[in-house]
This record gives structure tokens, C-alpha cells and sequence, in this order.
């Protein structure tokens, strides 16, 4: 720390006063989750339906055949036997025997034939939506339902990310709808570092501080464009919010019956804060599992990282059921394509976008249900297939919003919120 700076504590007083004479009258930084839509009415109708998303993002790509589409016995089908679910006549890998008794309760898609297959254009384009090229970053799917939702009445933040590794604010996520729809991220499950209020700083002070600032961002944008001072603004705002909740990461407080259930490993700690995040009101929880490029060993890596999978995943949905959340809360699992038929020289596989599945559960959805196949082989798709701007429809239908009438205003300018060449799959929803 360089010594001849002053402290923040040190202006604590004159802050006070320049605020007595000056900000007297002025309101908060209105943020407004629901501005930018064409139709503001349809917005403030959406916001009020108390609807929430769990994402389950598989990095890498989990494959098909260990886990929603098993062809044992056939050519490219692997050691693994396929097992009977609670779903009649409808069979998943061995991998997962949990999983196997809340199948009722799930939608599952085996007919995804999507067109990267690298992960540094698949990744961003899956969670996009793939619109077409119009001249903008579009937002993730994450950053999509905060805005057209809204942050809801919790007071925490409308996205938040629960993944391995750093944490931070990812602005990029929200692409053109403004930084302040970024996800924020816990790293490793932790809260943000340094968020308790220094303790040289009483709750005046911080109140005074914050409406200081609050009003200099206000000035500032006058005449200028605003959405960096929104998000920064919304970065205070989420900080205030969760300073009230520690107890969400509180480990204390779990009860050793659900770490039990859900797994002490990594995955299952962050399912189970999942869970403890939904409860809590916020809008969208997306939890990351990394390790699932398997282009080497890719039997033995499914048999490790299934299991984890499969207890941490089918817990959630059993206590989402049973909380009576799974009508509002929509659970989405995918990569961002599946593994190949045929199996390298290293015993992996590598990328397939031609035909994979994903597995849906919740708000909107029609439990029981399975659309789509492949053939025999698990090769390609046998029939129709379905893109992922036909998920992105079909998502938002669930939600409650018609992505045929809602459109985004990027400054003016309309844009769909799904790729107008792709529909609703009516078959899904209930």
C-alpha cells in the first residue's frame, strides 16, 4: 500500500455532509432487470412468475452411449450394459443407477445434431442459441433469463455460476444486453473474497458511501451510454445482497444427511449449494463439471466421473420434486456435443455434434418423456433432429415467454431472442 494515500474511513464525515447538502431528494440507480424489451408490459407480466433454471453444463462433452443412449452390444456401444428405468421401456447406461429412478420425472432429447465440433466455437455457440449473424454477441442462456425475467424478488444476484476453479464476474456472458447481465461466479462454491464490509466501517457509514456513489453514477451518465455504470452499479448491488446471505455458504449449516446424498466430492458440494441457491429465490443457477474431453481412456474416465454425476444429479431433482420447486424451476443438463461412435487409438472418443442427447427436467416440461432416436448404432440421428435454437424456443416457451412475440432492443434496433429458423418442440412441453 502506498503510504501517503488516505484511507476511505478518513472522509467518512465530509462524505456525510456532501450528501446533506446535495443528494437530499435523489433516489437510488433505478437498474430495472426487465428494461430493453420491446414490449415492457409482456416483461413486467413475466416478472411476475416466480420461475427459475438450474444448468448443468458438462464441459467437454459427456457422451451418449455412457449415459442417455446406450447401444450395447453393437459396434461403437462399449463395456457398459444399459438398465431399466422408472420411465417403462426406456433404458440408460449402467452409469447411472439413481438417475435410473427419477427418470419419470425428466425429458430426455436423443436427437441434438448441432454443427461444431471444437470447443472453442461449440461452447459460446450452444449457450448462445446459435441466432444468426447479426453484427452482435448475443447473450448466454443464463444472461438471457436475467433480463427477460428479471432478478426477481430475492435481492441476489440473477446469475450466478457455481464452478471449480476462479471465480469473478463474467460480463461476457450478457454479450449486447450490457455487462450488468453477466454471471457471478463462485469460485470453488466460496463466496467472493473480501465481501464483509471492512470492520473500520460502520453500517452508516456504508449506507452513506453507497448513496454517494450511487449518485455520482447517476451524474455521470447523464449524456453518456450506461451500461457500464449499470453494471457496476449491479456488481454493488449483487456484493450488498449476498453480504446478507453468508449463511448460503455456510458449510456448518448443511445438513450431513444431504452432503451425504448429494457426494462430499466437488460436484456434489456444488449441487447441493445449487439447491440452497434456488431456495433462496435466485433466478439462475448454472453449475459447471469439468473433465469430460475424454479422447483418451474414455471408458475409465465415464466410470469416474458418471457416478458423480448421477448421485449429485439425481439428488437435486428428488429434493426439487419433493420441495414442490420442479414445477418452477426448469433443470437443464447438456455439453456442448457428445463423444464419437467410433473409438480412437488412445480408447477415447472424440467430438460428435452429429448425435447426442441431453436431458431436461421442471418447469414446463413434460415428465416421462423421451423425443427423438438414433439409429441402431447410435451413429446419426434416425428422423428429425434438433439444433439448439430449437431448445432455446423451447426453453423459453417453458419459462412462459413467446420468443416468436419478445424481442430483445439492442439501442434501438430488434432482435429475436431465438433463431427465427428453428421452433418450439411442442412434444417436450406439458
Amino acid at each position: 500500500m502506498t503510504p501517503n494515500l488516505c484511507k476511505p474511513w478518513e472522509h467518512a464525515l465530509s462524505r456525510r455532509q456532501w450528501l446533506g447538502a446535495s443528494v437530499a431528494g435523489t433516489g437510488a440507480l433505478a437498474l430495472g432487470g426487465l428494461g430493453g424489451l420491446v414490449s415492457p408490459l409482456t416483461a413486467a407480466e413475466l416478472n411476475a412468475k416466480d420461475k427459475q433454471v438450474l444448468f448443468v453444463w458438462i464441459d467437454g462433452g459427456m457422451s451418449q452411449y455412457e449415459s442417455w443412449d446406450p447401444k450395447p452390444g453393437t459396434q461403437f456401444g462399449g463395456p457398459f450394459r444399459q438398465i431399466a428405468t422408472s420411465l417403462p421401456g426406456v433404458n440408460i447406461s449402467e452409469l447411472m443407477p439413481r438417475t435410473a429412478t427419477v427418470m419419470h420425472h425428466l425429458s430426455l432429447v436423443r436427437n441434438m445434431c448441432t454443427q461444431d465440433n471444437s470447443h472453442s466455437a461449440g461452447v459460446p455457440r450452444i449457450q448462445r442459441g446459435d441466432p444468426k449473424n447479426r453484427g452482435v454477441t448475443y447473450p448466454f442462456f443464463g444472461s438471457a433469463v436475467a433480463k427477460l425475467l428479471g432478478p426477481g424478488s430475492s435481492g441476489l444476484p440473477p446469475y450466478v455460476s457455481i464452478k471449480p476453479g476462479s471465480g469473478g464476474f463474467h460480463y461476457q456472458d450478457a454479450g449486447f444486453l450490457g455487462p450488468q447481465y453477466g454471471a457471478l461466479a463462485f469460485g470453488d462454491g466460496k463466496p467472493p473474497e473480501n465481501l464483509l464490509r471492512h470492520n473500520s466501517l460502520n453500517e452508516e457509514d456504508d449506507v452513506a458511501r453507497n448513496a454517494l456513489r450511487t449518485t455520482l453514477n447517476k451524474r455521470y451518465v447523464e449524456g453518456r451510454r450506461h451500461e457500464n455504470a449499470e453494471a457496476h452499479s449491479a456488481v454493488y448491488e449483487m456484493a450488498g445482497s449476498l453480504m446478507k446471505r453468508q449463511d448460503l455458504f455456510d458449510a456448518t449449516k448443511l445438513s450431513p444427511k444431504d452432503v451425504q446424498r448429494y457426494g462430499s466430492h466437488e460436484f456434489g458440494r456444488h449441487m447441493l449449494l445449487a439447491r440452497n441457491m434456488l431456495e433462496a429465490g435466485v433466478r439462475f443457477v448454472k453449475v459447471t463439471s469439468y473433465g469430460w474431453d475424454t479422447h483418451g481412456d474414455n471408458f475409465h474416465g465415464h466410470r469416474s466421473l458418471m457416478p458423480r454425476f448421477d448421485q449429485a444429479y439425481a439428488a437435486i431433482i428428488e429434493d426439487l420434486n419433493e420441495r414442490g420447486m420442479l414445477d418452477r424451476v426448469l433443470v437443464i443438463a447438456m455439453s456442448e456435443f457428445g463423444r464419437t461412435p467410433r473409438i480412437n487409438g488412445h480408447i477415447g472418443r472424440d467430438h460428435w455434434p452429429e448425435a447426442w442427447s441431453l436431458a431436461l427436467a421442471g418447469c414446463g416440461m413434460k415428465r416421462g418423456t423421451v423425443v427423438g432416436k438414433t439409429n441402431d448404432l447410435g451413429t446419426f440421428v434416425d428422423g428429425d433432429a434438433f439444433d439448439i435454437g430449437h431448445m432455446f424456443h423451447t426453453w423459453f416457451a417453458a419459462l412462459g415467454i413467446d420468443s416468436r412475440k419478445v424481442e430483445y432492443d439492442n439501442h434501438g434496433q430488434p432482435l429475436p431472442i431465438a433463431h427465427d429458423s428453428c421452433s418450439v418442440v411442442k412434444e417436450l412441453l406439458a
